[in-house]
C-alpha cells in the first residue's frame, strides 16, 4: 500500500520508574484504536489474526462526523437519527509493526464511503502486567 505513517516509530530503550525499581524497556508499545462500523468486525478480526495480533479489546460505541443523520419512524413518529453505531477496536503491538496494522486495517475496511472510521496512534509509556507485575512488551503476551 502506498500508505505511509508521518511519522517513524523507532525501537529505543527508555528507563521508566515503578515503586522505587527502575524497568528498562527496550521496544517501544504502540496503542492503536481503530474506529468503524460493527459489520467489518469480523473481518477485521481475522485478517488482524493473520499478521500476528493476539490481543484486541473491543467497545460498542455510538458517534457521528461529517456524515449526515437520517430519519426513521419509530412507533409511528418520525425520529432524527444522528449517532450512529460504531465499535472501537484497541490494540497495543510492540513486536508487529505498526505500519502493518494500518495497512491491514485499512484493506479491509475501506469502501470508499463515509463512515468508513478512523484509525489513531499513540505512543504508551508502559504496561503491566497485573497478575505477574511484568512490564513492556513483556506484559502483552
Amino acid at each position: 500500500m502506498g500508505w505511509i505513517l508521518p511519522f517513524t516509530v523507532k525501537r529505543r530503550i527508555t528507563t521508566n520508574f515503578y515503586r522505587g525499581v527502575v524497568f528498562v524497556m527496550s521496544d517501544v508499545l504502540t496503542k492503536i484504536e481503530i474506529i468503524t462500523r460493527p459489520t467489518k468486525f469480523d473481518e477485521l478480526r481475522q485478517a488482524l489474526a493473520k499478521i500476528g495480533v493476539s490481543g484486541i479489546t473491543v467497545t460498542n460505541a455510538l458517534g457521528c462526523g461529517f456524515q449526515k443523520g437520517f430519519t426513521e419512524l419509530y412507533r409511528g413518529k418520525k425520529k432524527e437519527v444522528d449517532m450512529h453505531e460504531r465499535i472501537k477496536v484497541e490494540i497495543v503491538v510492540c513486536e508487529v509493526p505498526v505500519q502493518q496494522v494500518v495497512d491491514t486495517a485499512r484493506s479491509v475496511l475501506n469502501t470508499g464511503k463515509p463512515g468508513d472510521g478512523k484509525i489513531f496512534i499513540h505512543e504508551l509509556a508502559d504496561a503491566i502486567k497485573i497478575r505477574t507485575g511484568d512490564t513492556g512488551c513483556a506484559a502483552l503476551n
